[in-house]
């Protein structure tokens, strides 16, 4: 069993508070007391338990994370820019995937609660104003994380998603597409059908004609992209659509996985193939990949930022920061010869 405290006074023949105040304020302390409790602490193997010590004085040094996908590598600079900020105040990041799952959604939020974290932060799958309203009834403030807070009630970090799929569809036009699929899924995540509403406005306002179809995914997964790629390829080539918009670049890269093990539907000549993220993979795919770009780190960094102040503030009135998506074009979209 690990020594304690009070293993530490009895093995040093000093009082409890005598230790407490060589650990915390050796200045009030002598210099004969402060050598016997060193070296009972050396000879016993004491180890300071900083993160209980703080807990007990109510400001725990750490945060909790929840993300909606943890193989999406967009989600692990997003963790990434959090546990950059979280260093220089001396707080530790515990992450938890989802992986879209309400269940274990639930289970990690339990999980932080119980462990009585600081803060949360959360990239949340349906709704979740519930139980961050518990959250902060039990004195633990919380953020979302790439979701947009509607009602004003928690402070969010995120991209405009509206914006960003009206844009990579404006640049699909311009590049002279006019059958137009939105490849995403499930729409129970805000972010999907936020893409595909920026989509349509898109469409709506064209002035050319353009026609827009949804093929829905179960995921938003290289799996899922690759399926939805060879439901289309079943289509008659002349039902094939001449543009693919993907939710997220793990969906465009396996649609362009199995369009290119195909064959027939060449990209960017047949089809052209936008996905949103730009992740780490993008610029180095078969056909490197157009994507709508967000500032992942800095969601992170600005998520962490706002939930330290507010934990330091619980007056502070929520706010909605949100960031504005960069069309990164590559040759997955170029224009038709």
């Amino acid at each position: 069993m690990a020594a304690s405290i009070r293993d530490v006074a009895q093995h040093a023949g000093v009082s409890v508070g005598t230790v407490s105040n060589v650990l915390n304020r050796p200045a009030e302390v002598s210099a004969e007391s402060i050598t016997r409790v060193h070296r009972a602490i050396e000879e016993l193997g004491y180890v300071r338990n900083d993160a209980a010590r703080k807990l007990r004085a109510g400001i725990s040094t750490t945060v909790g994370f929840v993300v909606l996908d943890g193989q999406n590598p967009f989600f692990g600079d997003v963790v990434r820019g959090a546990e950059d900020e979280a260093s220089r105040h001396g707080i530790a990041v515990l992450y938890g995937n989802t992986d879209e799952d309400v269940a274990r959604e639930r289970m990690y939020l339990d999980l932080f609660e119980e462990q009585q974290v600081r803060g949360v932060l959360i990239s949340p799958y349906g709704d979740i104003q519930p139980r961050l309203e518990r959250l902060r009834a039990r004195g633990i403030r919380a953020v979302l994380v790439d979701r947009f807070s509607g009602d004003g009630r928690f402070s969010s970090v995120s991209v405009d998603s509206v914006v960003g799929g009206r844009m990579a569809v404006e640049h699909l036009i311009a590049t002279g597409r006019r059958r137009i699929a939105f490849v995403g899924g499930p729409f129970e995540i805000r972010q999907v059908t936020d893409r595909l509403a920026g989509a349509r406005v898109a469409v709506e306002n064209s002035t050319v004609p353009v026609e827009i179809e949804v093929i829905a995914t179960s995921a938003l997964t290289v799996a899922e992209g690759a399926a939805a790629g060879a439901r289309i390829l079943e289509r008659p080539r002349a039902e094939w659509p001449d543009a693919l918009f993907a939710a997220n670049d793990l969906l465009a890269l396996g649609l362009l996985q199995g369009l290119v093990v195909d064959g027939r539907m060449l990209v960017p000549h047949e089809v052209a193939l936008i996905g949103f993220d730009d992740n780490v993979f993008a610029a180095a795919a078969a056909v490197p990949l157009s994507s709508m770009r967000q500032p992942s780190r800095m969601i992170g960094r600005t998520a962490l930022r706002i939930l330290l102040e507010e934990t330091g503030d619980p007056d502070l009135i929520p706010r909605q920061t949100v960031f504005q998506p960069e069309l990164v074009v590559r040759a997955s979209t170029s224009p038709r010869r």
